[in-house]
């Protein structure tokens, strides 16, 4: 799908927006010569990494298959669940539900290869699927973290923090779902808070509750109020990210919460949460045939709740340490795993959810960058399509970083240049410039280079390349010092979207009828 294809159908409501100059001016701050993204979305150059052949694959299909017909998955707490197993032709006991092989793959033909989520600025909307490439912040952090104040609980003012520097940041395409608990407002109560500031704070696509059925009901209301009801029930407009209660248990908080996004027509992204030896087995292919056997449970009850419905095939394997029994996060099992699990995906011929810039280090460090490389690498080669925790991640999922967000968005921008491939063509292979300079001469003053050297390479803005003299004199900053002190240029430099303000008045509306209309809860 092309750029222009994405502009369309755009909603009424979106349209009466005005527009500024807040986010040409919010880019002239990121960097002299630095090549911004010219789509909202990566167009995959290169291909997959495929590591197994067809025997191995069909293997892991049928011990998956094996799994769902004779282990078979519990359906806990969500009777409507059961009963819609049951008009399919599952075998039910109880909440037990076993499946006969090929029945869920069958089920998963509805299910698009690909779809477009709409944001509030149309020429922010994402294509999921096929060779597109979608980053989005990390997600569901109970704490905050950075150099100057330490490791702390997040607060409403992190959550609009990070949502500014995700709207800020060229190199990320998603404004992302919960970035961080916001445990100053009660549990019941703070989705509506959060779904606000993705909408308020950013014009990029965004994600909603799934902590209970009808915050996920609120969630796509406050959609609705933003795009327009007959819009949202024919387009895509927000996602919905559930876990597997792993090993092969779907609870009933999550199936609820699947179908409310699966009745409205928007996406679920469905993901198995397997720590090695806790929530499935230490071998990697044992959990990845039971990864592929919840996931395609999950993702084939959504097309059971409303045909056609866009879903996205999720997965987050991990391992753990054997010796402590604490996860671990950014080795290299899960990532050889996932080439496997984009395998598989593809053969469904599903949108894939895979991996991010995963660590389980405690400070913005090498530890850090070297977990969340081998990580983040895995999710380009594997082929995923959406990838969370593109930014900030670390701590074991547990603290979301100031500096480690800024750092992770610079490796992002590198792999924008990384997934273009190489070009081929008269301007690329320098013909010109060759004669130009001839023999033995540099070209840096020559015509080609001119032409391109602003394009020509990525230009980090957080990386030193200066000489070690230079360095020296000037304070001897790492990284993480360094991305310090951006993120909070950044979020002095930041300028909010325009939102018409009829539509923030119907939003906060909402949000102040559905508060007032319960009692507080933090629990």
């Amino acid at each position: 799908m092309g750029d222009s294809e994405l502009m369309e159908p755009v909603p009424a409501i979106v349209r009466r927006r005005e527009r500024s100059g807040g986010r040409d001016g919010r880019r002239a701050v990121q960097g002299v010569g630095l090549p911004h993204r010219a789509a909202p979305h990566i167009q995959r150059n290169i291909p997959t990494l495929d590591i197994l052949g067809e025997a191995d694959l069909e293997k892991i299909e049928a011990a998956a298959d094996r799994i769902l017909a004779e282990i078979g998955i519990e359906f806990r707490d969500d009777p409507v669940a059961i009963s819609l197993w049951k008009q399919a032709g599952a075998h039910v006991d109880g909440v037990l539900v076993k499946f006969e092989p090929g029945m869920l793959r069958e089920i998963l033909k509805s299910a698009p290869a690909s779809f477009t989520q709409h944001a509030r600025n149309p020429a922010n909307s994402i294509e999921i699927g096929g060779k597109s490439v979608v980053f989005a912040p990390a997600y569901g952090c109970p704490f905050v973290m950075d150099l100057d104040k330490g490791r702390r609980y997040g607060t409403i003012e992190d959550f609009r923090n990070f949502v500014k520097l995700a709207q800020s940041s060229p190199w990320l395409h998603h404004s992302g779902g919960t970035i961080c608990e916001p445990v100053d407002i009660p549990v019941n109560k703070r989705h509506l808070d959060m779904v606000y500031s993705h909408l308020k704070y950013s014009d990029r696509c965004f994600m909603g509750s799934v902590t209970a059925e009808s915050r996920a009901e609120d969630s796509i209301e406050m959609a609705r109020i933003v795009f327009g009801r007959d819009f949202v029930d024919q387009n895509c407009v927000i996602l919905g990210n559930v876990n597997v209660n792993s090993p092969l248990v779907w609870d009933g908080t999550m199936t609820l919460a699947l179908r409310a996004y699966a009745r409205a027509n928007q996406a679920a992204v469905v993901v198995p949460f397997i720590l090695g030896g806790a929530m499935g087995p230490v071998t990697n292919a044992g959990a990845i045939a039971q990864a592929l056997a919840e996931t395609m449970a999950g993702c084939a009850l959504t097309q059971l709740e409303r045909k056609g419905a866009p879903v996205i095939f999720g997965n987050f394997l991990s391992s753990m340490s054997l010796r402590s029994g604490s996860p671990t996060f950014g080795t290299p099992e899960p990532a050889i795993g996932s080439m496997v699990i984009g395998q598989l995906a593809r053969r469904l011929n599903l949108p894939l959810r895979c991996a991010g810039n995963f660590s389980n280090s405690k400070l913005p460090d090498a530890q850090a960058m070297n977990e969340a490389t081998m990580s983040m690498l895995s999710a380009v080669h594997c082929g995923a399509n959406f990838i969370l925790h593109s930014a900030g991640f670390l701590d074991g999922l547990l603290s979301m970083s100031y500096e480690k967000f800024v750092m992770d968005a610079d490796f992002c921008g590198a792999l924008h240049s990384y997934l273009a491939g190489v070009v081929v063509d008269d301007n690329s292979l320098a013909l010109d410039a060759f004669r130009e300079v001839g023999v033995g001469k540099h070209f840096l003053g020559c015509a080609h280079t001119m032409e391109n050297y602003q394009t020509a390479f990525w230009d980090s803005t957080i990386a030193d390349n200066e000489p070690f003299e230079k360095w020296d004199i000037a304070g001897r900053t790492d990284a993480a010092s360094r991305a310090n002190l951006r993120w909070k240029q950044m979020l002095a430099d930041y300028q909010a979207p325009p939102i018409d303000v009829a539509v923030d008045e119907a939003l906060i509306d909402y949000i102040e009828r559905t508060k007032a209309a319960q009692a507080d809860a933090w629990y």
